[in-house]
C-alpha cells in the first residue's frame, strides 16, 4: 500500500502558502477545503493553496509536491483518526464516528492517487468549475528533475486576483 509524503526541494512552498506543511508529512489532495471558496474568496496564499496544494496531516498546512512511499494499515488507521478529529474541529462533522468514514475515504483516494512507484513525484492542478472543485494531478519522475532550483517565485502585479 502507498500514500503521499510531503516533499520540499526549495523555500517556494514557505513563501506562497500562509502555513507550509513541513516535509515528510503524509499527505492527501485535501480539495474538500475549498469546497465553500468562490472566485472573490480564493486571492492571494489561498488561491495557491487552491491551485497547487496538498494538506500535510501533521500540520495541515501545504505542500506543491508529493512523493509516493509506502505505508501501513496501522498509519492508516491513526492518519484517519488524526484527520477525522480535523474535520470535527475545523469542517462542522457532528462528531467523529460521523467523520470517521470520510476521513478514510480521503485516505483511500490519496492511496489510489500514490498507485505509482515509490519515489514519484505527484503535483495537482484545480480549478474551481460550475461543478465544484475539479483536480488534476500529473506524475514527475524525480530522475528527470534539473539540477538546482526547481522553482522560481515571479513577485505579482498588484491584481492577486486568480
Amino acid at each position: 500500500m502507498r500514500l503521499l509524503r510531503t516533499i520540499r526541494l526549495d523555500d517556494s512552498d514557505l513563501q506562497v502558502f500562509e502555513r507550509a506543511a513541513e516535509p515528510g508529512e503524509w499527505a492527501i489532495p485535501g480539495g474538500f477545503a475549498f469546497a465553500r471558496d468562490t472566485p472573490e474568496t480564493l486571492v492571494g496564499r489561498r488561491y495557491q493553496a487552491f491551485r497547487r496544494g496538498f494538506l500535510g496531516l501533521s500540520s495541515f498546512g501545504w505542500s506543491t509536491l508529493v512523493q509516493v512511499a509506502p505505508v501501513d494499515g496501522a498509519t492508516l488507521d491513526a492518519l484517519t483518526e488524526r484527520l477525522a478529529h480535523h474535520f470535527v474541529q475545523h469542517y462542522g462533522a457532528p462528531d467523529l464516528a460521523a467523520a470517521r468514514p470520510v476521513a478514510r475515504a480521503e485516505l483511500d483516494f490519496a492511496c489510489e492517487i500514490a498507485d505509482h512507484p515509490p519515489g514519484t513525484l505527484i503535483v495537482v492542478e484545480r480549478t474551481l468549475e460550475e461543478a465544484g472543485v475539479r483536480e488534476r494531478f500529473r506524475t514527475i519522475d524525480p530522475g528527470r528533475l534539473p539540477p538546482g532550483r526547481v522553482f522560481a517565485l515571479v513577485p505579482e502585479e498588484e491584481d492577486d486576483t486568480p
